[in-house]
């Protein structure tokens, strides 16, 4: 213990040092707030990447449009080398043409529904069929139903209760939980810790999803109409809509399957339960694209100005694509537009950045994060080392966003205990818009997660999850009107000081070891 005592006060003292060092631009922050806060166009950006470009699923026009408007809001903004460049084959585009599905016996009920994405649809008919009834817990109870699936809508029997929430679905982080956050020890960037219920659900869920696999192919080889599925995070109307099978060039159509509403799903099951003979109406039109089977990710750079500093990058970044139920606004056209935003403002106050900063939106994110990782492949990693190549040692830091429309409370240092200091001198002149935690813990299910990954410092805000993961993330209720105006111009805000001062700092951000 003796001769550690030396080093653990070394390293207190270099961190005080370091934050007494770290010199941060009061007056070009003071600029920053000023642009970012009194005259935002996040909210107009926002709009044209929901409601006007519509739902941006990889591959479907809805992308595409958003990507190009994208390129020319940056060209427009003056940015250099703006593009939309490709990554490598992704696969099939998709997109939803038509949907109706309605109940028709024992009487009419229109029925909350979308199909799940790259499923076939109908042909362009409105069929009508009648339900049949799965009551099978396990894959081999399957044989009791060969031979009876032709021209038929499955629907695998669930009992489940809906229950009433007494939480509100929108919330903020509390000082108690901000300040535990900040407080975690260096261990508990990587401490995970034994969930017995959780490992009970995901093993249930494993079970289920055999179940559902199974009958569905079995239902396309028989030739059912459709399959039915039920939304088992959502109520209240909201249903978390995702993929329905695979999208490969050389994969064959999917069979239809339907994404219902639990009340609606439910209602369905006690109905044919009781013997009572179900009837629906559907018509579903989907359609392929074939034509270009490339990913593209959007990129544009504001070039260094320093000599000796100008080859290095800052890099700044959002995923573009969404699911398909809704227009993906907190989802992620909240941190595309935050990110468009943030070099807006740098770009109208005519920054000289040292280094050279780069904003990247990318593709394919809900898939795998296949954007981001495959432009860390093809840029910033050495094949043989799987580290970052010289390339990737020039980006001095990677910054993200993709928590929903909620307002930035910190930021996560990803185990990279040196950034510390810094982060919080740069977080000081935002402590009155409620940014001021820095935590040790790692987050992850996004884009930094491609850079960290080759040894490159990249981190993702902390930010409110307002109605996140109860109402919004994947479902169709993923709309402009769900975004938070004010939040959004704060997120903005930071994020072009953050990045102006990794920018312009002598040092690129300290790596993690």
């Amino acid at each position: 213990m003796k001769k550690l005592l030396p080093v653990i006060a070394f390293f207190f003292i270099s961190l005080a040092l370091t934050a007494q060092e770290e010199k941060v631009d009061l007056e070009m922050v003071k600029k920053i707030r000023q642009e970012g806060l009194k005259n935002s166009k996040v909210m107009d950006i926002a709009f044209n990447l929901t409601d006007v470009s519509g739902p941006r699923l990889q591959g479907s026009p809805g992308f595409t449009r958003a990507a190009n408007y994208s390129k020319r809001k940056l060209d427009e903004w003056g940015l250099n080398q703006a593009r939309l460049e490709p990554w490598g084959e992704f696969g099939k585009g998709w997109e939803l043409q038509k949907s109706y599905l309605a109940m028709t016996a024992p009487y009419y009920r229109p029925l909350l529904a979308y199909p799940k994405t790259w499923t076939a649809g109908t042909k362009g008919k409105l069929k009508t069929a009648e339900i049949l009834l799965i009551e099978e817990t396990d894959t081999l109870g399957l044989e009791n139903y060969k031979g009876k699936l032709k021209d038929k809508i499955i629907l695998l029997y669930k009992s489940d209760r809906i229950t009433p929430s007494f939480k509100a679905d929108a919330t903020r982080y509390t000082d108690e939980e901000l300040e535990k956050m900040a407080n975690d020890a260096p261990a508990s960037a990587n401490r995970s810790q034994p969930d017995t219920a959780f490992r009970s659900m995901m093993a249930a869920m494993r079970r289920s999803t055999l179940l559902s696999t199974k009958t569905k192919d079995m239902a396309k080889k028989e030739g059912a109409l459709a399959l039915l599925s039920m939304s088992t995070r959502g109520k209240d109307g909201t249903l978390f809509v995702q993929g329905g099978g695979p999208y490969k060039a050389t994969d064959p159509e999917n069979l239809l399957d339907i994404m219902l509403s639990a009340e609606d799903y439910l209602s369905l099951c006690r109905l044919a339960k009781a013997g009572i003979p179900v009837q629906l109406e559907i018509d579903v039109k989907t359609k392929f694209y074939t034509q270009d089977l490339q990913g593209y990710n959007v990129l544009a750079e504001i070039p260094g100005t320093d000599p000796k500093l100008k080859e290095e990058v800052v890099m700044l970044g959002a995923h573009l694509d969404s699911w398909h139920s809704a227009t993906g606004a907190t989802d992620n056209a909240a941190g595309s537009a935050v990110m468009l935003e943030a070099v807006r403002i740098l770009k109208t106050l005519g920054v000289q950045p040292r280094r050279t900063i780069r904003i990247a939106l990318w593709s394919a994110e809900e898939q795998g994060l296949h954007g981001s990782r495959n432009y860390v492949k093809n840029h910033l990693t050495d094949p043989n080392t799987k580290k970052s190549n010289a390339e990737g040692d020039n980006v001095a830091a990677y910054f993200n966003v993709d928590n929903g429309t909620g307002k930035i409370r910190g930021i996560y240092l990803q185990g990279n205990d040196a950034c510390r200091p810094i982060f919080s001198k740069w977080l000081e002149p935002f402590h009155d818009l409620g940014a001021k935690t820095v935590t040790i813990r790692n987050t992850g299910g996004t884009d930094h997660l491609a850079f960290t990954g080759v040894g490159i410092p990249g981190f993702q805000f902390i930010q409110d999850e307002i109605e996140y993961s109860t109402r919004t993330h994947h479902t169709n209720m993923d709309t402009y009107d769900h975004l938070q105006p004010e939040d959004l111009k704060q997120a903005a805000t930071i994020v072009a000081s953050f990045v102006y001062n990794a920018a312009m700092r002598d040092e690129k951000l300290p790596r993690k070891k």
